[in-house]
């Protein structure tokens, strides 16, 4: 059987035009990369779409190893050098039978290296060439170098001499950053109490207890973020931000650092800005079936203007990016505006936020206007001048998409209105507001089922489902004991027709508003979530922690 082209064979799958195709051949013979490769850079497909596609062609599973925790029996089965040499990254060590984790479906180096390994053929997966080297490296490197008993050492050393070196802070510090990353944290808490610092890490959403620091150290280790962030040591007074840079394996992070005065001292936070995000796929990220129809016919829309609402971390610009994919780049001018730029898309035309040098999203916004823009896509609407600018270029002919801080779609509405806007430009240019939450998902290594209770019951049969059993968390090595393995979202989106712009325009109640949106088919929250808990995607519990 003759093997399909890459090219041919994403063209099948609908990924890419024939358009794309040939800018992608061209650009093949400017640069000299392999085909793939230069469809992934033009941002076509994404990395991860690749390895989606070369999975099911060749029938083998696919891992995404930024949901996958690696066992540390693997590791430990595989040396190092021999994992990098054959171009694999272990996965899993069960009853003497390896999984490993290849980018290639016809690595048999990889197969054949294995399998001398453990006398028997592993199991094969594909996983994600983006990041592959990174995720070996770091994986590896863990295993040499366990951040828990380093951490431990340099506490026990202030415990026995009562004394605090320049080197134990510098290491705190940097043991403190590296088990963020090892984590794959967003934010890094550092909370005094009156004779001790707590460290705690937000995953997935959730803040999970790390380490405990002798209070000693606690000047040390806020002092040295201060220098690294260019904050002033001496104010301890004021709240204070700034951002610093951090080298981990060869990889730099971009850390923003927050601190405010505390009665027990300066409480610090420290966001992990993430590195090189791969481009997600809209079918992918958990919306159901019929919301991604309106997405992406909301998306081919030549005007009007489009919000993405929802807490701080709960994936809106990873919405924005995987519509964004669904205009035709090649035929409409997009222009970004961004704080900071978090993916890199191919003919979009992308600036970042420089509130020092005054460039912030009003001014983008107003020097689009001369750039012959089709698509303006403003980071966030965080004031008055900048809904303004959003609702005037959206009544101009151009399609304008944006974020908002709003709990639910509805309350987008008092929202805009709260920054200024106008009822009736409000009314005649908002297409639609999709609301979005992040609920973390079951580690499907080791979910268990459960019978529910009749209250657990009640809860589903409110929104239409009728269980006798769903499946909570159990925790495993694959998801480092926490039950849960990645994130999925939940949304409710509110597609803007005449009844609901009459209702804006006429000062209806949000409740009103709400009304009509669900009798147009409008989902809530809670409805997503529990779909989802009752297809054991997640838990009861979760659907209830973040929708109320």
């Amino acid at each position: 059987m003759a093997t399909i082209r890459i090219g041919d064979l994403l063209k099948s799958r609908g990924l890419i035009s024939d358009k794309q195709l040939g800018i992608a051949l061209i650009q093949q013979r400017v640069t000299g990369d392999l085909l793939g490769d230069a469809i992934i850079k033009l941002g076509f497909v994404s990395s991860k779409e690749m390895a989606y596609i070369l999975a099911e062609q060749s029938s083998i599973p696919f891992v995404d190893l930024t949901e996958y925790q690696i066992p540390e029996a693997a590791l430990r089965a595989v040396p190092k050098e021999v994992a990098a040499k054959s171009r694999f990254i272990p996965l899993d060590y069960v009853d003497g039978k390896l999984t490993i984790g290849i980018i290639n479906s016809s690595n048999i180096m990889a197969v054949d290296a294995a399998a001398r390994i453990t006398k028997t053929n592993p199991s094969v997966c594909i996983v994600d060439s983006d990041g592959f080297d990174d995720y070996l490296e770091t994986a590896y490197f863990f295993l040499e170098n366990p951040i828990q008993k380093q951490f431990d050492e340099n506490v026990k050393s202030i415990t026995t001499t009562g004394t605090v070196t320049g080197p134990i802070i510098t290491a705190l510090t940097d043991l403190m950053i590296m088990d963020g990353i090892r984590r794959s944290t967003t934010d890094i808490h550092i909370t005094p109490l009156n004779d001790i610092v707590h460290i705690f890490y937000r995953v997935d959403g959730v803040l999970q207890y790390g380490h405990g620091v002798p209070k000693v150290a606690q000047s040390g280790i806020i002092s040295r973020i201060k220098i690294l962030s260019q904050l002033d040591i001496a104010e301890q007074r004021l709240p204070q931000d700034g951002a610093m840079t951090f080298t981990f394996l060869n990889r730099k992070y971009d850390i923003r650092v927050s601190t405010i005065p505390t009665i027990y001292g300066e409480n610090t936070v420290l966001r992990i800005l993430p590195v090189s995000l791969s481009l997600a796929n809209l079918d992918r990220l958990g919306f159901d079936e019929a919301n991604i129809k309106n997405i992406k016919k909301l998306f081919k829309k030549p005007f009007g203007i489009i919000l993405v609402t929802g807490p701080t971390g709960s994936g809106k610009t990873t919405t924005l990016y995987a519509a964004l994919r669904e205009i035709n780049i090649l035929e409409r001018n997009v222009l970004t505006v961004e704080d900071p730029v978090e993916y890199k898309l191919a003919f979009v035309k992308q600036t970042q936020v420089n509130e020092k040098a005054g460039f912030d999203f009003a001014l983008a916004g107003r020097n689009f206007m001369r750039q012959d823009p089709d698509v303006i896509l403003l980071g966030e609407i965080r004031d008055e001048e900048t809904a303004k600018i959003a609702i005037r270029a959206s009544i101009t002919g151009h399609l304008v998409i944006s974020t908002l801080h709003a709990n639910d779609a509805t309350t987008a509405v008092p929202r805009l209105l709260d920054l200024g806007i106008d009822r009736f430009l409000l009314s005649t240019s908002i297409l639609a507001v999709v609301s979005q939450r992040l609920i973390r998902k079951l580690c499907q290594s080791c979910k268990t089922a459960y019978e529910l209770d009749n209250e657990e019951s009640a809860v589903f049969k409110e929104y239409g489902f009728s269980l006798t059993n769903a499946f909570k968390e159990k925790g495993c090595p694959k998801c480092s004991g926490s039950g849960f393995a990645g994130r999925t979202v939940i949304g409710e989106i509110m597609v803007i027709d005449d009844e609901i712009k009459e209702l804006i325009f006429s000062g209806a109640s949000v409740t009103k508003i709400t009304e009509a949106a669900i009798r147009k088919g409008m989902k809530v929250f809670k409805s997503e979530g529990l779909r989802k808990a009752s297809l054991g995607i997640t838990s009861l519990e979760e659907v209830l922690r973040v929708t109320g």
